[in-house]
Formats: structure tokens, sequence, C-alpha cells
């Protein structure tokens, strides 16, 4: 077969690249099998209309506009790997035309579920801020060292959102016996129920939970939802632990609710990345 019969696969994974998605020996296998073209996100509305016409597969999440869209008269399959359904495509028009939109939610969940194990972890023995203070010849040794310890074993723990990240979590937390609380509005009871958690309402997640689990994805409707308030509703010292995606946090709310020493927080994600220095 020809390199030009091949299949053809537009690129632009970004933040990612496909060195960073790809062994080297998957990567090699994927080229000898489609014709990739590479380019940024930005770049796809801009290709050849030769190549857009031809396009059967898309990996990443660019921008694609109805008149974009319109040209791609052989596209089968976006593969997205950011797993949050950024809001600029128009989905509802590729549901109609029978092209995928698939994310790599289920591949991330379990790494990050652990990543967010372990933060928690930290919070509860304050084990990162006895490093620093080890290091710096100001450690406190004995009670002195643990007056903020707690144990994440038997603790009330709350989860906003139970999709394939939120149930990887819920899965870890079990060997630790916790009483979990679960917040999802577009999940039946049922479904909750049948994984060992109780369904509960936001206000009851914040309120009566030691330790607070965030991996809600992003839509337009819920920027933000997670402010002042939901942070003055919180335990005093419970753990709030972000993992999913910077946009549902009112971030200097978080900030001004931690530095108040009212909770403790540790986050996996930014409103911009990466971080700034200071």
């Amino acid at each position: 077969m020809s390199d030009n019969a091949l299949p053809l696969v537009i690129s632009a994974p970004e933040p990612r690249t496909l060195d960073l998605i790809f062994t080297q020996p998957q990567l090699a296998r994927l080229r000898s099998k489609y014709r990739i073209v590479e380019t940024t996100a930005d770049g796809v509305a801009k290709l050849p209309a030769d190549v857009l016409a031809q396009a059967r597969y898309i990996v990443g999440q660019p921008p694609i506009s109805p008149d974009t869209l319109d040209r791609m008269k052989a596209l089968r399959c976006v593969f997205n790997v950011e797993t949050n359904l950024i809001n600029n495509m128009p989905y509802e028009t590729l549901f109609q035309r029978g092209i995928h939109v698939v994310t790599t939610g289920l591949v991330f969940a379990e790494p990050v579920a652990e990543l967010g194990l372990a933060m928690a972890l930290n919070l509860a023995r304050n084990i990162v801020d006895a490093d620093l203070a080890f290091r710096n010849g100001k450690e406190l040794w004995g009670g002195d060292g643990n007056l903020t310890a707690r144990l994440l074993s038997g603790a009330d723990v709350g989860i906003i959102g139970f999709g394939d990240l939120g149930r990887a979590l819920n899965r870890l937390l079990s060997g630790f016996r916790t009483r979990t609380k679960v917040f999802d509005p577009w999940l039946p009871p049922s479904i909750l129920i049948d994984n060992g958690v109780e369904p509960a309402s936001l206000d009851a997640v914040l309120s009566t939970s030691d330790f607070v689990f965030v991996v809600a994805s992003v839509t337009s409707e819920n920027q933000g939802f997670l402010g002042a308030d939901a942070f003055a509703s919180m335990r005093k010292g419970a753990a709030f632990i972000l993992l999913s995606r910077a946009g549902v946090v009112d971030f200097p709310a978080l900030m001004a609710a931690v530095e108040s020493g009212h909770i403790v927080a540790a986050s996996d994600v930014f409103p911009e990345e990466p971080l700034a220095s200071d």
C-alpha cells in the first residue's frame, strides 16, 4: 500500500506531543499504518482543503468550527487527549454525523487517583512541610510535630464527581475503610449505591467530610462553582484535593481559605500552567 493510500490522521495533541503519548515502538507502528499530518491546534483549520477532506482521525482537541467540520467529509473520530471535552467544536453535529469523540479518561484514572491518595496522606500527616522544616533545622518532634495529624483510615470522605477518576479513587479508598459520600448531579443514586458510596448533596459533601476530593469535569455551566461559600462550609482543618480541572474552582477564594487556616489543600492543576515561578 502506498503512503497516499494510508488513512490520514491530523495530529494536534497540545499540550502533549506524539512522543509523549506513545512509546517509540508504538509510534513507529502508528506511522507505518497511517499518514500523519502534524500541526498546531490553531493550525488545523488552515490545513489544505485536500488534507481536511481526507482526514479520517484527529488526535487532540483543536478548535473545529462548523465550517471546518463541513470540509472534513471523511472524519470518523476525534481522539481527545485532554480528557476534558472542551467547548470548542460542534459536538451535536459530530454526533449527528456519527463521528465519535473519545477521551483518555480511563487511561489516566488510576494514576491520577493514586496521586490524589498521596496528596491526601501528605495533608493528613503534613509530610512535605515536615520535610522542609527538617531540612531547615526547624523540625518539631513528638507530639509537637503531630498537632494537626489525622488518619485517612475511617475518615469521612467526600468525592465531587464520579466518573472514571472518581471510581478509581473510590476503589483505592476502600482499603482505608472510609465513609464516603458522593455528589454527582449526572448520575442516578442507584449507580452510586452500587459502588458502595452514599449519594449526597454538594452541601453535605462539603460540610461533613474530613477529606474532599474534586474530580468533576469542567463544563460551560460549572465554571468556578466551588468558591468562598463552599470553602467556608467545610469543616475546619479539612483537606481539599483538586484533581480534575482548575476551572471548577475559584482559585483566589481557595487560596484565601488556605491562608486563613480554615482548610488545607493540594492541587494537581492550576488556572495557568506551567505555574509562574512566584
